[in-house]
């Protein structure tokens, strides 16, 4: 009898960091932008990113292991978030890894994770946006077109 005992606070919990992952599939791909300095003469290079917690984060490039050059392990850069167009907050990150990794549609990509340097002042924003995906994917609700909504 105690095999079949579901545990309700664990399946709970997995659909929560299911839909948290899905909310940030939604909002990196349509409304954050994240740019990344990733030379010594300060350009910026477009990043998706994939994943986000508070220790750290996960992005890709798209990636030609013939002429793309690997970001070393241990490598610290500004990772600019934005919001709006003209408006960013900086994040400084640290590459713990790379990886290849080739996406549903063919596309080979090189994902870094990255650790987050929490003494920067910015942080502090940034871990607010964190903690609202997190208390979004907790609390929110999926719209099935159940109800109508009226705009005043």
């Amino acid at each position: 009898m105690a095999d079949k005992v579901l545990d309700f606070v664990g399946k709970r919990q997995e659909n929560i960091e299911h839909k948290r992952r899905q909310f940030e599939r939604v909002l990196f791909n349509n409304f954050l932008g994240a740019y990344t300095e990733v030379d010594q003469g300060g350009s910026k290079y477009p990043v998706s990113l994939v994943d986000v917690s508070y220790d750290g984060c996960l992005f890709q490039v798209p990636w030609n292991f013939k002429r793309d050059a690997k970001i070393e392990d241990g490598t610290e850069m500004t990772m600019r978030m934005y919001f709006t167009k003209h408006s960013f907050v900086p994040a400084v990150v640290k590459i713990k890894y790379g990886r290849e990794f080739v996406d549903e549609d063919g596309q080979t990509y090189m994902q870094y994770g990255c650790e987050f340097d929490k003494s920067i002042p910015s942080f502090q924003a940034v871990h607010s946006f964190i903690d609202f995906l997190y208390k979004f994917a907790e609390h929110s609700s999926v719209d099935k077109g159940s109800s109508t909504v009226y705009f005043l």
